[in-house]
């Protein structure tokens, strides 16, 4: 019982992240670089596509750019990788607005 109430508050805060993210209130930048408790288990494509205008083909050309697996979780990155995906993402949004 208590390891369904950890993944139901697991799902439900995911699901809060990625409705912010969609909103523009939260930066998946930001998100990778901080990694919060509910993202360590996340993959990189599930936190990409909840972007706006971001879907499964245009995260997988991001990753396949930075050499990474798109079924890479959040919380198995290194600081150096975070440092990275973070950076390249800043750069893309600066470029778009």
């Amino acid at each position: 019982m208590q390891a369904l109430a950890r993944a139901n508050r697991v799902r439900l805060a995911r699901a809060e992240l990625k409705r912010s993210i969609a909103r523009g209130d939260a930066d998946a930048a930001d998100v990778i670089r901080e990694c919060p408790w509910e993202t360590e288990t996340m993959t990189l494509a599930e936190l990409l596509t909840s972007q706006r205008r971001w879907g499964r083909t245009r995260a997988r050309k991001f990753l396949l750019g930075l050499a990474l697996s798109e079924n890479k979780r959040l919380g198995t990155l290194t600081s150096r990788q975070r440092a990275l995906i973070s950076t390249e993402l800043s750069n893309r949004s600066s470029v778009l607005v």
